[in-house]
């Protein structure tokens, strides 16, 4: 199934220090690794995302959710759930979950870049998030 893309779309991988950053273009034909957000308060967070969204006429977000194996809500999760919905409403966008689920795990070893701390893993995690959604869904909605 081919998600209807309502223009470009910027996908997250939100961890704990950084939030690893993917975008499409509007046809959701491309896939780009962006620059990855090295953490600090909410407000820096947002105005980075924001300033990214603007520069690439983001038109709706696709944010990774931490499931369990049996995929059920785990405690990052329910934190990221509540990050993310704050995010979308601030920059008015809809949103879309992908769940997560070894993301990191197969983009590290996709890439060569296990022992990552420059935030390059986790942008390459966001970009197989992209992927995902962009041949799965679910739709973006608003929040």
């Amino acid at each position: 199934m081919l998600v209807n893309i309502p223009g470009s779309v910027i996908s997250m991988d939100i961890g704990i220090k950084r939030i690893g950053l993917a975008g499409c273009d509007a046809l959701g034909i491309t896939i780009t690794e962006l620059k990855p957000i090295h953490r600090t308060s909410f407000q820096e967070d947002l105005n980075k995302l924001k300033s990214v969204c603007l520069k690439r006429n983001a038109k709706g977000l696709v944010m990774g959710l931490p499931l369990d194996m049996e995929g059920m809500e785990t405690k990052q999760s329910s934190y990221t759930k509540k990050y993310g919905l704050k995010i979308a409403k601030e920059l008015n966008l809809p949103l879309a979950w992908v769940n997560e689920h070894c993301s990191t795990w197969e983009a590290s070893l996709k890439y060569g870049l296990s022992k990552d701390r420059t935030g390059k893993l986790d942008s390459a995690a966001a970009a197989l998030l992209l992927d995902q959604w962009l041949k799965e869904g679910p739709d973006l909605e608003f929040s």
